[in-house]
């Protein structure tokens, strides 16, 4: 059986670590991508020390040069990819919406959004050297125009320009790639509020939790489903 090449970004810590360790744990070769060099040489280590199959990859989704890099990387080591997880982000400025200015969500968009695309991008070639290429965007509830009109939700989620914003832009990218790339499933995922370094470890979920909709959707079958967005109880609204 041909060992399944997969690829998560953002991956030192939290969602990314687990999932990386998760699909590992499935016999899988997992890089794993991370911008801090240490962070990530040593989360993979101890990784490998379980006995899992994980390879640390340098990669700043904010750099063209970074990026270009870690697809030669995988490249040059596994010659495909078949699974790329969007998982890196960052949480952005919380000031109130009347005292934000463009440069002040610069770099969350530069993470969040045009992250994703410089990574798909690059790698789109090794995905399409596989057999059944998947993509999952990891994306949040704070980017559903559903979840956040919706009233029993009222005050509860300050309202700020930049993450949830640029979650939604997400669900729109993976909407758009899913149309134009019909030979790899694409999906988005909610991770639910999950207790990471983003929220300073105030959700209720676990990371395991957390991962539940990663992991399902990085392991879908051949015909399973493309342009959706998933929790880990189904189907998550836009």
């Amino acid at each position: 059986m041909t060992t399944t090449i997969a690829l998560v970004t953002g991956a030192n810590k939290g969602l990314g670590r687990e999932t990386v360790r998760r699909l590992a744990s499935k016999g899988w070769q997992v890089f794993l991508g991370a911008r801090d060099t240490a962070r990530g040489e040593a989360a993979a280590a101890e990784l490998v020390a379980d006995g899992l199959d994980v390879r640390f990859v340098p990669l700043d989704v904010t750099s063209d040069d970074s990026v270009a890099a870690a697809a030669d990387t995988v490249k040059a080591a596994a010659g495909r990819l078949d699974v790329l997880i969007n998982n890196a982000g960052i949480g952005g400025p919380h000031t109130a919406p009347a005292d934000t200015r463009p440069d002040d969500l610069r770099e969350v968009f530069e993470a969040n959004v045009f992250g994703p695309i410089r990574v798909t991008h690059a790698f789109l070639a090794l995905l399409q050297s596989s057999d059944h290429p998947r993509i999952v965007m990891v994306s949040s509830g704070v980017g559903s125009i559903a979840v956040i009109t919706d009233p029993k939700w009222a005050g509860l989620l300050p309202p700020a320009l930049g993450y949830p914003t640029t979650k939604a832009a997400l669900n729109m990218l993976t909407t758009m790639y899913a149309s134009g790339l019909p030979d790899i499933r694409v999906n988005a995922v909610d991770p639910g509020y999950t207790a990471t370094d983003l929220n300073g470890n105030s959700g209720f979920q676990t990371v395991a939790e957390g991962t539940d909709a990663v992991v399902a959707m990085a392991t879908i079958e051949r015909d399973g489903p493309t342009g959706g967005f998933f929790d880990r109880m189904g189907t998550a609204p836009w």
